[in-house]
């Protein structure tokens, strides 16, 4: 377990905490992470952040409900619990005094989880409780405030979706083989993609709407996207020009990607608080501390 505490937003009254959890070993092929995040903050006032595009999750919701948007929609109360497919667009969230536990499901864990389409549910969340695709997760909604702290209700996170492997559709290789070539920065373009898979281009086409919820081309846009934005976030002093991914042409096509992903540009993005980020990001930043002194134990 990992966490990172930071006063934020209007005044030292209001304090964002990130603690980090990671999953069993049963679970790593279908979920990324399990993450607590707690706001403290005065009655009505709010922090609010975006979130970067991101595979499907689920968070489930005590105190406040937080408004949330994907994609520059309408901030709308959030339930209790949200289920958010794969996203292309940055989420907006504005945050009161609340307690939320999410779980990041991976390509793989969508396909082993939710009897639909990712294509469905892109760019979209819904309620989890009403929604007949999540019923097997609502009831973690009533469980996880009456755990009596933190490790216990990560604890029951982890068990519930290890539970559930055993009825859960066979893995499909394909989406496996899939992942791991989008998330190789040597990966140009869909052919090469369809190339490494042994697919037609069709195949892929399908595949990729199906479990990743977005068309290759899109996919192979948005990781190079992610890769650039995500060397920014480990060090917010560098200049746009030096966290590009070598797959950009020029500062001018990152820019377009930027307004595209994230609904404004580097600049406004720059210079905008990000509170619950800047709170995952100090978590993350702890966790592979704690990972490089681990090694250094003696018997590590």
């Amino acid at each position: 377990m990992t966490d990172a505490t930071q006063p934020q937003g209007p005044g030292a009254d209001v304090r964002v905490t990130t603690r980090f959890f990671p999953v069993s070993e049963a679970l790593r092929p279908y979920a990324s992470i399990i993450y607590l995040t707690d706001v403290a903050a005065p009655p009505g006032v709010r922090v609010d952040d975006y979130l970067h595009p991101e595979w499907a999750n689920m968070r489930f919701i005590d105190g406040t409900a937080p408004l949330a948007a994907i994609g520059g929609g309408v901030p709308v109360p959030a339930p209790r619990f949200i289920a958010t497919g794969p996203t292309s667009k940055a989420s907006y969230f504005a945050a009161g005094a609340m307690r939320v536990w999410g779980i990041g499901l991976l390509p793989m864990g969508w396909a082993k989880y939710v009897p639909m389409s990712a294509e469905a549910l892109a760019d979209r969340f819904c309620d989890g409780e009403a929604h007949p695709a999540f019923a097997s997760f609502a009831p973690l909604a009533a469980r996880l405030p009456r755990a009596a702290d933190a490790e216990e209700a990560a604890r029951t996170i982890d068990a519930h979706f290890a539970a559930l492997l055993a009825d859960a559709p066979r893995d499909d290789p394909a989406i496996r083989a899939a992942h791991g070539a989008l998330v190789d920065e040597e990966l140009a373009s869909v052919a090469d993609l369809a190339d490494r898979l042994g697919l037609s281009a069709r195949s892929v086409e399908r595949l990729s709407r199906r479990a990743f919820g977005f068309p290759p081309k899109l996919l192979l846009r948005r990781q190079r996207f992610l890769r650039s934005l995500a060397r920014f976030m480990l060090d917010p002093t560098m200049a746009w020009i030096d966290t590009l991914d070598h797959h950009y042409h020029d500062q001018a096509q990152f820019t377009r990607d930027f307004q595209r992903f994230m609904g404004m540009s580097p600049r406004a993005y720059a210079a905008r608080p990000k509170p619950i980020l800047g709170a995952a990001a100090r978590a993350r930043a702890a966790a592979a501390g704690e990972a490089v002194q681990g090694l250094h134990r003696p018997g590590a």
